[in-house]
């Protein structure tokens, strides 16, 4: 090869390079974003764990770092302060208060009950269901632990009340704060019931220590869980909002196929529980974990749409408790632009 060719062979080669530079995503030759996403350590929660696993969010160009949260009120406290900038938990009235105040947004749903599918069980202990605590329309003159007043246990509790025909203040509630709390004091007796997740309800019931007297699918079509972010980020960084949903929608899509359908994929069930399993129930070895994950399998929204007619229901009932003011919109909550309502 003479001089010339060598010279007219390293420009080419060297236009090759740039050409290739030139193409990468704009997502891929840019700095990722960081961002902090609050969760609960529950199954109903993997939309998030499986979008960060399989590489979706960072696809996205999103940097994420889980921060967890024991209760709802707090996830909410923390995107007001700018601590987390998205959560995935229930509506309650610390989040109502905060979007009133011009703080949080909610803009996507993800947990959602459906009839068919396991959800969130009434528990009894089981010293009150021998004692007659059989059914969820004899929790007039029980106690039920909750974790705050105007959090997802005190809506449910209410509408099971509201379906059952007696005065949802007829039930003692017990705000213990965290959910571990209520497990413990169920077990304990020292109150007669609670509401909680399938992969928690089951095998209380399975040890004993408990018995599903009943389902929330049955007396409500609840919007379990709401994503939410800062209405600074909704406002002034709504790319980032729409990059956070579409990967979460996928880790949920990914979820609902295999979760929902474990008989038809059995393979893949088992990928899935092992990558769940690294944040569900993580104390416990995986052969005593999978079951309570297979378990805890609930729907989650597809494309993260958003129940909002069962939200206006909530903040309505939030409004009749006195727990936030009856002048708080809709339109102050949610913000309606990201994902599809009905």
């Amino acid at each position: 090869m003479s001089i010339a060719d060598r010279i007219h062979w390293f420009k080419r080669a060297a236009a090759g390079c740039l050409l290739a530079a030139l193409t990468l995503t704009p997502l891929a030759a840019a700095a990722a974003d960081k961002i902090a996403l609050g969760a609960l350590r529950f199954t109903s929660h993997s939309g998030g764990f499986v979008a960060y696993e399989k590489g979706y969010f960072a696809e996205a160009g999103l940097d994420v770092e889980f921060k967890f949260f024991q209760a709802a009120q707090p996830m909410a406290v923390a995107i007001a302060s700018n601590d987390v900038d998205f959560g995935v938990t229930a509506i309650s009235a610390g989040l109502i208060n905060l979007a009133e105040k011009g703080a949080v947004k909610v803009v996507g749903g993800a947990l959602q009950e459906e009839r068919g599918i396991d959800g969130s069980a009434i528990l009894a202990s089981t010293a009150a269901y021998d004692a007659g605590l059989t059914a969820p329309g004899k929790l007039a003159g029980r106690s039920l632990g909750i974790t705050q007043t105007g959090s997802s246990f005190h809506y449910m509790a209410h509408q099971v009340a509201a379906k059952e025909g007696f005065n949802a203040r007829e039930i003692s509630y017990k705000p213990l704060q965290k959910v571990g709390a209520i497990i413990g004091a169920l077990k304990s007796g020292q109150i007669d019931s609670m509401i909680i997740v399938p992969h928690i309800a089951k095998p209380l019931q399975k040890s004993g220590a408990a018995k599903i007297i009943g389902w929330i699918n049955e007396y409500d079509d609840y919007q379990v869980t709401t994503a939410f972010t800062s209405a600074k980020n909704a406002t002034e960084r709504p790319e980032l909002v729409k990059r956070f949903l579409a990967a979460y929608s996928r880790g949920s899509a990914d979820f609902n196929r295999v979760m929902l359908n474990q008989a038809k994929y059995p393979d893949e069930v088992d990928d899935m529980v092992k990558l769940i399993h690294k944040y569900v129930y993580t104390s416990r070895p995986y052969e005593k974990a999978a079951p309570s994950i297979k378990n805890g399998a609930m729907r989650l929204q597809p494309d993260m749409r958003l129940n909002l007619t069962n939200v206006k229901n909530q903040l309505a009932w939030f409004q009749s408790e006195g727990l936030v003011k009856n002048t708080v919109t809709i339109d102050q909550v949610v913000d309606t632009s990201f994902v599809d309502t009905y």
